[in-house]
């Protein structure tokens, strides 16, 4: 057998039979979820799969909290910095080499020549989802803890692994669109029925099940990539007016992942991942991602654990108590369209929608510039603000919004 590479976020375990294990399994973490060296290593072991003698591969999580929950946010949160940091001109290219890795590792694993199964027993979003499904198989645990989604679009984002073209064409446009625009999770018989699982199992049979897969020696194949495969380019219009209507186009995810969809599904896979990625890269660099991501994630797991423990600083409801009545009074709709790399209200030419939700926020920063918060405090009002008083998600809150006032 050919030796194995040296991991730390993974580990190769070889069975008897040639059937080799890629154990996720993050040192120092209650839950996998995909950083740089995690990303690296995925590329490390699809180039070693290809050249070994392992009959397959069966993909499984080392931990029992699940396998992956999708993308390190905090390194996310980094290279933003890191791409903002560059001039104009380097950003897009900037963006789309750093964070078309994860998605160059996948195709190379699908592609390796050899059957790769996943066995999934617990939680799988996000990357974690696009890992699977850049597998030939997938084994799912019937246990309502054994979940498979695409949750971005909750934080700004749109899945950049391939997750907007793989899931379409295992599942039809259709059944794709909530998972990928409203966050939704497709668990037991339902992923089954929907395609995006292959095989329902007791839990803690999965592996087993995956291992046989592999064993019977299928064509390592994807649909994608089978002579004559195609699809048409699906018609999103009515998606995309509705999407426009809820939102007035202040999310800019939600249009992001329609124009995946539209460009991308009808292309061959190669140029369609690169055409998901390209569109990636413009959406990282507009800043409701970092807002929403700072507010709808960083915020809310701590605002949710605080909550647990003994509840919020008083300080917290102090400052929801002072800016939502604000905010209530002055809240505009606004107007339609997200323009340029700034906020709608930003933009010319000033309309009296603008002035006046620029007005609103005005008075909103002038209230928490008078609150003495800390940066803690700041984040737990921020989400409670969203949630609580509908303070617009994608501005993070007042209390984001007044960090950037100062930047």
């Amino acid at each position: 057998m050919t030796l194995t590479p040296a991991l730390t976020q993974f580990r190769v375990e070889v069975t008897a039979q040639g059937v080799a294990h890629f154990v996720f399994d993050m040192p120092g973490r209650s839950m996998n979820v995909f950083s740089n060296a995690a990303i690296a290593e995925l590329g490390v072991f699809a180039a070693w799969l290809t050249q070994s003698d392992a009959r397959g591969a069966v993909i499984r999580s080392g931990k029992a909290s699940g396998f992956c929950a999708g993308a390190d946010l905090i390194e996310l949160g980094q290279a933003y910095d890191m791409i903002m940091a560059a001039p104009p001109a380097a950003r897009g290219q900037l963006a789309f080499d750093h964070f078309f890795k994860l998605s160059a590792a996948i195709r190379a694993l699908e592609t390796c020549g050899k059957p790769v199964a996943t066995a999934i027993g617990g939680v799988a979003l996000g990357g974690g989802c696009e890992l699977s499904m850049g597998t030939h198989y997938r084994v799912l645990a019937d246990t309502p803890k054994a979940v498979l989604g695409l949750p971005e679009s909750l934080v700004g984002l749109l899945p950049g692994g391939g997750g907007t073209q793989r899931l379409p064409r295992l599942v039809g446009v259709p059944a794709c669109l909530p998972v990928l625009l409203e966050g939704g999770r497709l668990a037991g018989a339902a992923a089954v029925e929907a395609g995006l699982a292959d095989a329902l199992v007791a839990p803690g049979e999965e592996v087993a099940a995956a291992e046989r897969w592999v064993l019977s020696a299928p064509e390592p194949i994807q649909p994608w990539d089978r002579p004559g495969a195609a699809w048409r380019k699906p018609d999103l219009a009515a998606w995309r007016a509705r999407i426009m209507q809820e939102t007035l186009g202040h999310y800019p995810a939600p249009l992001a992942i329609i124009a995946c969809l539209e460009r991308g599904v009808p292309q061959d896979f190669d140029a369609a991942i690169r055409t998901e990625m390209e569109i990636f890269a413009a959406l990282i660099q507009r800043p409701e991602p970092r807002d929403m991501i700072r507010t709808m994630f960083v915020a809310k797991t701590e605002y949710e654990r605080q909550m647990k423990s003994g509840g919020l600083p008083p300080a917290v409801a102090q400052a929801v108590a002072a800016l939502s009545p604000i905010w209530r009074a002055g809240a505009t709709p606004g107007e339609a369209g997200v323009d340029g790399a700034g906020y709608w209200f930003d933009s010319e030419p000033i309309t009296e929608a603008k002035r006046a939700m620029r007005a609103v926020l005005e008075d909103v920063a002038r209230a928490a510039r008078a609150l003495e918060l800390t940066e803690s405090e700041q984040r737990l009002a921020d989400y409670a603000l969203v949630t609580q008083a509908g303070f617009p998600a994608y501005l993070g809150g007042p209390f984001c919004r007044l960090a950037h006032l100062k930047e």
